[in-house]
């Protein structure tokens, strides 16, 4: 059997398609805990370190626990039986939220510690501080890793007839 034999190019193309849904899906749930632990903590943080008392800062806080827990939802719940062909779309949508998240909380952490944010000044590094960064990173790079080896689905959404040929 020759290395272009159809029948292997085909078996190759599916091992490729089914290394990318691994890969896809190890990141989509290592990205979904890294938004979640962003989350908890800003929520440990707001109740625990006072920081609901922080004016502008506190809602925040609160604010970035709400859109943790609404965003990992939607990366994780089974979108494809009510969205169809739509769902990897949505998931997509989701995971670039996840990464919006994680970059502005990083990116607000900075100018809160140089030059201040709403008039309050973040004064060195704690564990928790550490926490928020390392699940901020992370969410950031494994929602990217799983939007390259997922896509958006926006190819499933232009295909007449919708249908996914990945999902058969």
């Amino acid at each position: 059997m020759k290395a272009n034999n159809p029948t292997t190019a085909s078996a190759n193309a599916t091992s490729t398609t089914r290394q990318r849904s691994i890969i896809a899906k190890t990141a989509l749930y290592l990205g979904t805990l890294g938004v979640l632990g962003t989350g908890v903590v800003h929520i440990q943080q707001y109740y625990d370190q006072d920081y609901s008392t922080i004016p502008t800062i506190g809602t925040l806080f609160f604010l970035n626990f709400v859109a943790a827990v609404v965003i990992a939802l939607g990366l994780i719940v089974p979108v494809r039986r009510v969205a169809g062909r739509y769902a990897d779309a949505i998931r997509a949508a989701f995971a670039v939220g996840g990464i919006g998240l994680g970059v502005l909380s990083l990116v607000a952490l900075f100018i809160s510690e140089s030059s201040g944010l709403f008039g309050f000044v973040e004064n060195g590094y704690r564990t928790a501080i550490d926490l928020a960064i390392v699940a901020e990173v992370a969410a950031t790079l494994f929602l990217l890793i799983f939007l390259i080896a997922n896509g958006t689905g926006l190819q499933a959404i232009r295909r007449p007839g919708g249908a996914d040929p990945r999902k058969h």
